[in-house]
């Protein structure tokens, strides 16, 4: 019984989209769509998917767009899928055999769940490094966000997550979003959903450390507080003020992180003074003041010697 829109949001994914369609191939009977964002691509990623979809036999449609964009290209998608669940991965991960299945079944063993949470494994520049697990989560919904949005449980992947179409309702990705626009879009359905847990891993989650932290690196000052708004957007879920201050110092701390790395003490030292006043847990504490004391040693290794008037 196909029952499942599959979103993938693909920008210039020409050298993967026919890897990740592939990997959907295996359950092909419970899927009723999937619909490809080609957002701005140059590089003929519709052409190659189109033809990938033809040699697996699988429903593709194909949807152009300009957003260049992740979020406003996945929020294309969720106005025209038009089956139960919904199901999204993005262009460069991959789905694991049985998958799916795995998640759809827990959603008819427990008929109330509306957004179904699966393991996944992490790969870090094309190597394995830990499976995932969707621990801490239970079926109260807005514990579970205000949780989620403090990092007080496993983080999501897109690509691990079963919604209903019904759950999702009107809700959208932020666009304009440098980073966590996911954590912002899965906060508001947990707000509001009954959740499961599976703990097979359903996906492999694709990392590039180096683009991660270019994220962080780009404008920080700006794209931090256009992504502050729109997380303080979230009080209108009842997640508490508490936990989105939570979450802008890990945030913050993150951005810090990539500074003091990349040699930008000024700027690692701004917004670690942003991850310090938030609340936080005792490991985020311990990270802030150990970062404190490297960067107090790195200024004072990179400040110039004092000249001493009349010496030899």
């Amino acid at each position: 019984m196909r029952a499942i829109s599959v979103v993938i949001p693909a920008c210039n994914a020409a050298a993967t989209i026919a890897a990740t369609l592939a990997s959907l191939r295996s359950e092909a009977e419970i899927i009723g769509e999937i619909l490809l964002i080609d957002d701005a691509s140059t590089d003929g990623t519709a052409t190659i998917a189109r033809e990938a979809a033809a040699q697996l036999s699988l429903p593709l449609r194909v949807l152009s767009a300009k957003c260049r964009d992740a979020g406003g290209a996945r929020n294309l998608a969720l106005a025209e899928a038009v089956y139960s669940w919904v199901y999204l991965i993005d262009a460069d991960d991959l789905h694991l055999r049985g998958g799916l299945r795995a998640l759809l079944r827990k959603a008819r063993e427990q008929p109330e769940a509306d957004m179904i949470v699966g393991a996944y494994r992490r790969r870090v520049n094309g190597q394995d490094r830990q499976i995932k697990m969707p621990n801490g989560y239970q079926a109260a919904c807005l514990a579970n966000a205000s949780a989620y949005v403090k990092g007080d449980i496993r983080s999501v992947a897109v690509g691990s997550v079963l919604a209903s179409r019904t759950l999702i309702g009107e809700t959208r990705f932020p666009i304009g979003m440098a980073y966590d626009e996911d954590t912002l879009f899965w906060a508001r359905l947990m707000s509001k959903a009954s959740l499961a847990m599976v703990s097979q891993p359903v996906m492999v989650y694709e990392v590039s450390p180096v683009r991660s932290d270019d994220r962080f690196a780009i404008n920080p000052v700006r794209r931090f507080l256009d992504w502050r708004r729109e997380l303080r957007t979230l009080t209108d879920c009842n997640i508490p003020l508490s936990a989105l201050k939570a979450r802008e110092g890990l945030v913050a701390l993150k951005i810090a992180r990539v500074h003091y790395a990349r040699g930008d003490l000024g700027t690692a030292a701004r917004f670690l003074a942003v991850a310090a006043a938030a609340p936080k847990r005792r490991s985020e504490a311990w990270r802030c003041l150990r970062y404190r004391f490297k960067l107090a040693a790195r200024r004072r290794l990179s400040a110039p010697p004092i000249k001493l008037e009349g010496a030899l």
